[in-house]
């Protein structure tokens, strides 16, 4: 059949997680509340950065910028699988299915770029601490988050305008909660030749290549720590840095495999999608609020804080 004779999809059909109204009402309330308490955790580390003198160094100042991303990230995603728990029709029109995706990629791309950037600060602060503050200054720390945010923009521009391109007709059945490339890329009629090279193409440099990054920057760190005579200071090395080695096991590990692999809709892949795009935003503000003793005194002064009376 020829593609002109086909209908043209102007809307997709989100299939979701369950077609069981009970366990839709149970998975509503769950990812509520795991979307609430993921807007209240990053949004507190904002606030605790922000407030505190002590934490306005440039480990922290990254760390705000991942924060917000994080936040940004689950309103990206979690609101619309609210809206479709409790929906029967599960639809999402052409515009907003594509605009979901441009926002996924471009926060998985930024995301990936602030990963590396707090590693190699982790790595001047650790190998080279007598020109740290030389070489991690306020403009190159401005510098290093501005490029990360534009290469996200430019990746998620590029990626969803070659999207754009293909055709789609027939099927309109997304075997996810939400539009990510893989799923939408499975429903084209077209040659999708283009958008599968610029994929392909961003996993390798933003994926594979700053997760090399990562870890070289982190072999370095655990060399020159293996090299201090003093417990104390290896315990401090190890200590600073274990919340964020965490914190990209647990991204790159979810992200990669679900991208990598082709969308088939299997529950391994659902899994993935949801650890991906809902989880891991819960967990980063946990992990380096429990794992950070500077955040742990912050925090506790905040919260030890009373408001004054008026007058």
């Amino acid at each position: 059949m020829e593609v002109s004779n086909m209908t043209t999809v102007t809307v997709f059909v989100l299939l979701g997680l369950s077609n069981n109204p009970q366990v839709q009402a149970l998975l509503f309330v769950l990812f509520l509340v795991i979307y609430l308490f993921t807007l209240l955790g990053n949004l507190l580390m904002l606030l605790v950065i922000s407030t505190d003198p002590h934490l306005h160094t440039p480990m922290y100042f990254f760390l705000r910028h991942l924060s917000f991303l994080d936040a940004f990230y689950s309103s990206i995603i979690v609101p619309k699988l609210l809206e479709n728990l409790l929906s029967k029709g599960k639809t999402i029109s052409f515009l907003e299915c594509f605009t979901q995706i441009s926002l996924v990629i471009f926060s998985g791309a930024t995301e990936s770029c602030l990963l590396s950037v707090m590693a190699y600060d982790r790595f001047q602060a650790v190998c080279h601490p007598l020109l740290y503050v030389v070489v991690i200054n306020r403009r190159v720390c401005a510098g290093l988050v501005g490029t990360s945010w534009a290469i996200g923009m430019g990746t998620g521009l590029i990626n969803t305008l070659l999207l754009a391109q293909q055709h789609f007709c027939g099927a309109n059945l997304i075997h996810s909660f939400a539009c990510e490339l893989p799923p939408v890329l499975s429903l084209t009629c077209s040659d999708p030749c283009a958008s599968v090279t610029s994929i392909l193409t961003t996993m390798a440099v933003l994926g594979l290549g700053t997760l090399v990054f990562l870890l070289g920057s982190y072999s370095r760190i655990i060399i020159t720590a293996l090299r201090i005579n003093s417990a104390a200071g290896r315990s401090k090395i190890f200590s600073t840095c274990s919340s964020h080695f965490l914190v990209v096991t647990i991204f790159y590990s979810s992200g990669i495999f679900r991208y990598m692999t082709p969308a088939s809709g299997s529950a391994l892949e659902q899994v993935l999608s949801v650890q991906y795009s809902v989880i891991t935003p819960l967990l980063n503000p946990l992990i380096y609020s429990l794992k950070n003793q500077e955040v742990k005194v912050a925090l506790r002064k905040i919260l030890a804080r009373k408001p004054r009376l008026p007058l």
